[in-house]
Order: structure tokens, then C-alpha cells, then sequence
């Protein structure tokens, strides 16, 4: 390799992956090493050079590398690259992370929430190239949003802006952990979608879908019920379509506010629901304000488990 590279890092609450990226974004190189939230900052600033150290030792391409992006869960500031008090990086509060891998690295270094991030590398290189404004959403164990216009993030004053997983679509719905009542990752994620179904086999025990849990509705996933569902089984459909009908009213809301030129889905649920999406597009009509709603279109993302690295390597390749 002789092209110019940059390094995306996606860290988690659990782990650490970090990959190289051409400026076609493409991930040529990654690696994955685990993440420690439970000790100091600087055991988990120490894990993110590891991280990057072991990526960087494997591929030999060190001198490559133009610039590094990281993707870490937030409250952080974009700007200075301090990452604020993360609940899921409990090790870091007030955290310069941005300053500290640059001293290590003397090169650029960029911090940004994994949903802006991937929202986008899917503008620059996935399927959000060619239109000017988009909506991201990433559906999976929670639900994380991103909004760039004219090729750039959407931060808001602070830099707190895009956070619509935490929209609240029943005023008077459950509690989500962010303390606000009926927020659509709360209704509409992952875990969502296992809650719902077990809920449902309490009155409803001859499923398929107990069958694929052993027999123990605790033991439910949203990949269960979206196996079952594609088997035909009754509980599981009927999860899927009020998990539809719920994503399908919050986009309205987007289409109504935003009116973007493209909704792009990711993350795990996503792909499960990828056969509905131009049934979302279609309950639009005569649901929203927006007179053309069916005109946008609702599409899934290029990089799948692997947006985060392409997000981090992406705000590389921007000053937005």
C-alpha cells in the first residue's frame, strides 16, 4: 500500500475497533481489542492506542496514515474533541481524547458520536452520495440519529444536536433510561422488539418463536423475532408490524420537520426490517403534512456492523 490511509476507531462500552481506510472508503485493515471502562481514563485512553498500535504494527503502514477519527459515545464536544460523561465510558469525564492520541500520533485527530459519523461516511462514500441533505439512523441496541447537510454534521450550538433516538413519540409512554417518556429507541430498538415479544407469548405460548428460545420467553432477541417472522410465525409478525407502525409515524415526524432528500437505515434491525422500508415510505402518504413524502427515499446504509469505523475514518476527510 502507498495511497494516503486514515484510521477510524469505533469504541464501545465493551470493545474497541479500529480499521484503515482508503480515500475511496474502503476498510482494507481492521482489528478489535477490548475496551476498560471500569478503571482510570488513562487504562481506557491506553486501550484506544492499543487499538490503534496493533492496526497500525499489523499493516506496516504507519507513515500512511494522514489523519485519525474516532467515534466515541457522547455527551462530547466535536470541536475540541473532549469526550464529556459518557454513561457507557464511565473511566472518562471531561476527557481531552482528541489531545491525548494526538500527542501519541502527530497527526490530526477528530472525535464525533458513532451516528454522525456513519451518517456521514454513508454521504460520502455509501448510499448517501449525491444528495445534498440526510437523515441517518442507526437501529439497533438503542437508536442513534445523524443529520448532515451540504456535506456536513449538524451539531447544533453545543454540539448536542441530531439526537433523535430520544424523540418522544408518547408523551405519557415508559420511561427510557435518558429519563424522557416514550422515546422512540425505548419503543422501537432492539431490545424493544425482544420486550414486546415476550409480552406477547405470556397470552400467546404455541409460537415458533418460543421454540427458537428453547422454550423460555427470557430468553427472546429481536433476531428471533425477526427469524420467526420471516417463517411466518403469528407473534412475530405481529411484533414486526407494530414495530413499524412506530418507526413509520417518528420518520413522518422527520419527513415533517426535515423534509431530507434521503432516510438511510443501519445497524442490526435495520437490516432485519429491510424488506419494510418502502412500506414506510408508502403509509406516509396522507399520514404527514409533507405532500410528497413518497418522493423520499428509505434506503439501508453501505457499512453495516462496520459504520463505525467508516464514520470515524470519514470525519477524516471533512472540516465541517
Amino acid at each position: 500500500m502507498s495511497e494516503a490511509l486514515f484510521v477510524g476507531v469505533d469504541i464501545g462500552g465493551t470493545k474497541v475497533a479500529a480499521g484503515l481506510v482508503n480515500a475511496a472508503g474502503e476498510i482494507v485493515q481492521h482489528t478489535r481489542v477490548p475496551m476498560v471502562t471500569n478503571k482510570d481514563a488513562a487504562t481506557g485512553l491506553a486501550a484506544v492506542l492499543g487499538a490503534i498500535r496493533q492496526l497500525l504494527e499489523h499493516s506496516g503502514a504507519e507513515k500512511q496514515v494522514a489523519a485519525i477519527g474516532i467515534c466515541s459515545p457522547g455527551p462530547l464536544n466535536p470541536e475540541t474533541g473532549v469526550v464529556i460523561n459518557p454513561p457507557n465510558v464511565p473511566c472518562w469525564r471531561n476527557f481531552p481524547l482528541a489531545d491525548e492520541v494526538r500527542r501519541v500520533y502527530s497527526v490530526p485527530v477528530k472525535v464525533d458520536n458513532d451516528a454522525n459519523a456513519a451518517a456521514l461516511a454513508e454521504v460520502l462514500w455509501g448510499a448517501g452520495r449525491g444528495y445534498r441533505n440526510v437523515f441517518y439512523a442507526i437501529v439497533g441496541t438503542g437508536i442513534g440519529t445523524g443529520i448532515v447537510f451540504d456535506g456536513k454534521i449538524y451539531h447544533g450550538r453545543t454540539g448536542a444536536a441530531g439526537e433523535g433516538g430520544h424523540m418522544g413519540i408518547e408523551y405519557d409512554g415508559p420511561i427510557c433510561k435518558c429519563g424522557k417518556h416514550g422515546c422512540i429507541e425505548f419503543l422501537a430498538s432492539g431490545p424493544a422488539i425482544a420486550r414486546r415479544a415476550r409480552r406477547k407469548l405470556e397470552s400467546k405460548p404455541k409460537s415458533a418463536l418460543l421454540e427458537l428460545a428453547g422454550g423460555k420467553a427470557e430468553n427472546v432477541t429481536s433476531e428471533m423475532v425477526g427469524k420467526a417472522s420471516s417463517a411466518g410465525d403469528a407473534v412475530a409478525k405481529e411484533v414486526i408490524q407494530e414495530t413499524l407502525d412506530l418507526l413509520t409515524y417518528w420518520l413522518g415526524n422527520i419527513v415533517d420537520l426535515l423534509e431530507p432528500d434521503v432516510i438511510i437505515m443501519g445497524g442490526g434491525v435495520s437490516s432485519m426490517l429491510a424488506p419494510f422500508l418502502d412500506d414506510i415510505r408508502a403509509h406516509w402518504k396522507g399520514a404527514v403534512l409533507n405532500p410528497w413524502p413518497e418522493q423520499i427515499p428509505v434506503v439501508l446504509g453501505r457499512y453495516g456492523e462496520e459504520a463505525g469505523i467508516a464514520g470515524a475514518a470519514a470525519l477524516c476527510r471533512t472540516t465541517g
